[in-house]
């Protein structure tokens, strides 16, 4: 099972990641995962929302230009060493990761780990084989 993930791409000006979020707030979508990760001229912005295609729609309204793609959002225990086990599953079954970052989400005692995977579908083979829980939304 996949996430849907939006990524927003961002001119680096001050303010612009302001505008995003205002987008968001006034069109009453929640943000459940964020990262951004920059350049000298520019930066993308990830997102996992609560209501992905009133996103999409706010964000092209209000100018900005996005994309969609897939990613496995993984919960993990949250205790040392939770996330270095997974990620030795990966290399073992030879899966690029991408990227990664974490969760807004709280449950007690879990973590969630966003991860874009070079093999979405042998990345998730390797999650059900290890008999790790997806979080299917948010």
């Amino acid at each position: 099972m996949a996430i849907k993930q939006i990524s927003v791409f961002l001119e680096n000006n001050a303010g612009r990641l302001g505008e995003v979020t205002k987008v968001l707030a006034d069109a009453k979508i929640n943000i459940r995962a964020i990262s951004i990760a920059d350049t000298a001229d520019f930066g993308i912005l990830r997102l996992i929302v609560n209501k992905q295609d009133e996103a999409v729609q706010a964000l092209t309204a209000g100018g900005f230009t996005t994309r969609i793609s897939d990613v496995a959002a993984v919960e993990i225990d949250d205790v040392p060493g939770s996330l270095a086990q997974v990620m030795e599953y990966f290399r073992q079954a030879k899966v690029n990761i991408e990227y990664l970052y974490a969760s807004l989400e709280n449950k007690a005692e879990k973590a969630v780990i966003i991860f874009k995977l070079e093999n979405h579908e042998q990345g998730l083979k390797i999650v059900k084989e290890h008999g790790l829980s997806m979080v299917e939304s948010f």
